[in-house]
C-alpha cells in the first residue's frame, strides 16, 4: 500500500480534528465539521484552504516565452506585464488535456506555472520532453519548497492584510489574473495572486513550507474560517470551474469542456494539440443543469455519470451536488450539441427519468446566484 503524501499543514488539519481523506494520494482536509458552514464562509466572509498539494513550477531560461507558445493552447503573447496571469489547458497531440494550469510571467526569462497535485509528475514529464525535443534549453524546477493557501470570500483580502500588513500597497490594486511579489513579511517572501477557483474574491499566496504554519495560524485568529475538499467543490461546482479528472482527461477536447474560451485557434501560432482541435472542432456541448422540483421537491441529486436523455441523443454529468447556496441540485453536463439553455432534459436517477433544466455557466458568481 503506497504511503500517502503529506502537506507541511498536515499535522494543523489533525489538530484541528479535520476530516482527512486520501486525495490522488495525498492525506487532505475534506470538512473540519461542516461543509456547510464551511462553504457559506466562503461566500459570506473569509475561509482558506491548503492547496499545498498543487506543486508550483519554475521555468528560467532565454527561449521561454517560445517554449509556452508552442505548449499552451491558450496564448501566451498576453503575458506582458510582470506578475500576470493565465489559465491555459495543457494538450496531448490527440487535443485530450494533459492538464488545466495557470502560467505567471515575471520576465523574459522566468515563469511560473501551478499544476494539479494529481497531474504534477506527468506534467513535468512532458514539459521536460518538450524542452529536450525542440532545444529550448530550460531549467524546469518544481518548487516542492514552498506552500499554498487560497484565502477566499468578500472579507479574505482585508484579513490578509491584517495578517501580513506589508502586501497591501503592492496588492490592494491588483487585478484578477495578476499577482505581485511581496518581500519583507513575517513570513519570507510571498507570491500574492488574484486567480480564486470559488466564485469569489480573495487570495492564493505562495510561500515558504516552513512558514505555512506559522501564516495559518494567523488567518484563524483574523477569523477566516478553514474549509476542506467538499466546500472547495461545491464552491468551484456553483461558479462553474472544471476539475481536472472529471470534467476533462487526457481523451477529452477542451472545446467539449466548455473551455474553447481557453483555447487560441486564431493565431499563426503552433501549439501541441492545435492541428487535432482543427481538425474534428467542437463533438459536444458543455452546459448547467439544475434538477427540477416535482411537488415541490427533488427527486434525488444530480452526481457524475449519470445518464443525460435530450431529443438530440444521450449526454453524461461530469460533476454533480446540492448547491447551498441555490439549496438546488446542480451539475455539469456534456450534452450533444443542439442541447441549448431553456431546454429541459431528463437525467437517469435511479432507473427514473427525472427533468432538468439546461442552463448557462456560472451558476453562482461574487455571491449572486446567476442560473435560474
Amino acid at each position: 500500500m503506497t504511503e500517502l503524501k503529506h502537506t507541511p499543514l498536515n499535522a494543523t488539519h489533525r489538530a484541528l480534528n479535520a476530516r482527512m481523506v486520501d486525495f490522488g494520494g495525498w492525506d487532505m482536509p475534506v470538512n473540519y465539521g461542516s461543509q456547510i458552514d464551511e462553504h457559506r464562509a466562503v461566500r459570506t466572509d473569509a475561509g482558506m484552504f491548503d492547496v499545498s498539494h498543487m506543486c508550483v513550477v519554475d521555468f528560467t531560461g532565454e527561449r521561454v516565452r517560445a517554449f509556452f507558445e508552442h505548449a499552451l493552447a491558450n496564448n501566451v503573447g498576453k503575458l506582458q506585464t510582470p506578475g500576470r496571469a493565465l489559465y491555459s489547458c495543457l494538450l496531448n497531440p490527440n487535443g485530450g488535456v494533459i492538464d488545466d494550469l495557470i502560467v505567471y510571467y515575471f520576465s523574459e526569462t522566468h515563469f511560473r506555472l501551478v499544476v494539479n497535485a494529481g497531474t504534477a509528475e506527468k506534467d513535468v514529464a512532458w514539459f521536460t520532453k518538450l524542452n529536450t525535443e525542440g532545444s529550448y534549453g530550460l531549467t524546469i524546477t518544481p518548487r516542492r519548497d514552498l506552500a499554498i493557501v487560497a484565502v477566499q470570500g468578500p472579507n479574505a483580502r482585508d484579513k490578509v492584510w491584517q495578517v501580513a500588513p506589508s502586501s497591501r500597497t503592492s496588492t490592494e490594486l491588483l487585478k484578477p489574473f495578476n499577482a505581485a511579489i511581496v518581500d519583507n513579511t513575517p513570513f519570507g517572501e510571498l507570491m500574492i495572486a488574484r486567480t480564486g477557483y470559488t466564485g469569489e474574491d480573495g487570495f492564493e499566496i505562495v510561500l515558504p513550507a516552513t512558514s505555512v504554519c506559522e501564516f495559518w495560524d494567523a488567518l484563524v485568529r483574523q477569523g477566516v474560517r478553514p474549509a476542506g475538499l467538499g466546500a472547495r467543490d461545491t464552491l468551484r461546482l456553483e461558479a462553474g470551474m472544471n476539475l481536472y479528472g472529471q470534467d476533462m482527461d487526457d481523451n477529452v477536447s477542451p472545446l467539449d469542456a466548455g473551455l474553447a474560451w481557453t483555447v487560441d485557434l486564431n493565431s499563426q501560432r503552433d501549439f501541441v494539440g492545435k492541428a487535432k482541435l482543427e481538425a474534428d472542432g467542437s463533438q459536444a456541448s458543455f452546459v448547467g443543469l439544475i434538477l427540477l422540483k416535482e411537488n415541490g421537491k427533488a427527486a434525488g441529486v444530480l452526481r457524475a455519470h449519470q445518464k443525460v436523455v435530450t431529443p438530440h441523443g444521450e449526454g453524461e454529468i461530469t460533476s454533480g451536488t446540492f448547491s447551498p447556496t441555490m439549496q438546488e441540485s446542480i451539475a455539469f453536463a456534456r450534452v450533444p450539441k443542439g442541447v441549448q439553455p431553456g431546454d429541459t432534459v431528463h437525467v437517469q436517477i435511479r432507473d427514473k427519468n427525472v427533468p432538468a433544466s439546461v442552463v448557462k455557466l456560472p451558476f453562482v458568481r461574487n455571491g449572486k446566484v446567476l442560473a435560474v
